[in-house]
């Protein structure tokens, strides 16, 4: 059941727009704040309390890629697949990550510390390879630097 924070939260974002479908995402991104992720269950419970359907928020989830449908560790790692980042070092980047946290993408670590995720693009190619870490983004990584990035996040 949406708690009172939540329906606070996509109250205000519904206020915005006569349109309810224009505030799915938002209503996602809630959800995923308070919850960690966006599970079936409260697909279900946006969709009552919104008006729109859980076919409609689940297009809108599995669409958008920065809303997680399924557990994840307490940071995401949204490492840049593009062709701008892979000709700059993403393989590279992914390998060592793979070495050091012993996932692969799409996979989460044992402690539930990260979880990696790829992503087609991040949009900032002029200072590819590039990374985030939660709502941190990282910019001309090296595998070399992964070490200290990753030692932020607890």
């Amino acid at each position: 059941m949406l708690n009172e924070i939540e329906r606070k939260e996509i109250d205000e974002n519904m206020a915005c727009s006569r349109n309810r479908s224009a505030c799915v995402i938002e209503a996602l991104k809630t959800i995923q704040k308070h919850r960690g992720w966006v599970s079936d269950e409260a697909l279900r419970e946006v969709s009552a309390y919104m008006g729109v359907t859980a076919d409609e928020l689940d297009s809108a989830a599995t669409f958008y890629n920065l809303i997680l449908r399924r557990p994840a560790g307490r940071h995401v790692i949204r490492i840049c697949d593009s062709v701008t980042c892979w000709v700059t070092g993403e393989e590279g980047l992914v390998k060592r990550l793979r070495e050091k946290l012993g996932i692969t993408p799409g996979e989460t670590t044992r402690d539930g510390r990260f979880t990696l995720v790829p992503i087609a693009c991040l949009g900032i190619c002029d200072r590819a390879p590039a990374l985030m870490i939660d709502d941190d983004t990282h910019t001309g990584v090296t595998p070399e630097k992964l070490n200290a990035i990753l030692d932020r996040y607890e």
